[in-house]
């Protein structure tokens, strides 16, 4: 076994609110919308 180091964001820094909060704001108001959560919320009922 030898350890493995994983960099992810910083879902602290203010860049990455606000690149969540205009990326979510895109798919609220995507045309799809209603359609994409219908998807997502079909695969959250599936269990592991």
């Amino acid at each position: 076994m030898r350890p493995v180091e994983v960099w992810v964001p910083d879902v602290r820094s203010p860049q990455f609110v606000a690149e969540a909060h205009r990326q979510s704001a895109a798919v609220a108001s995507s045309t799809h919308a209603h359609d994409d959560q219908a998807f997502i919320d079909a695969l959250s009922r599936y269990e592991t």
